[in-house]
């Protein structure tokens, strides 16, 4: 007996947990403007927590850890950590 499985596509993949799941992750000013273009200069080495939603959308960049998960839980996303 084979059970039926659901074979993702990479739309569904990219999109799993999408609008439910973010996650909040520890960057560098340096990375920055790969990830938010549209952010202005910043000056480089400064450590900053960044939001990011399941398919890696940015959400949100905040100096302050607390911040980050504060804008998680406004917007009633579970965060996961990335290092």
């Amino acid at each position: 007996m084979t059970a039926d499985r659901h074979i993702f596509t990479e739309f569904e993949f990219a999109h799993l947990g999408e609008g439910e799941i973010a996650y909040l992750r520890k960057v560098r000013s340096d990375d920055l403007s790969r990830r938010f273009p549209a952010l202005p200069p910043m000056a480089p080495g400064m450590e900053l927590w960044a939001l990011f939603g399941a398919s890696g959308t940015p959400i949100m960049l905040s100096d302050m850890r607390a911040t980050a998960l504060a804008g998680a839980q406004e917007h009633e996303l579970h965060t996961v950590m990335l290092h």
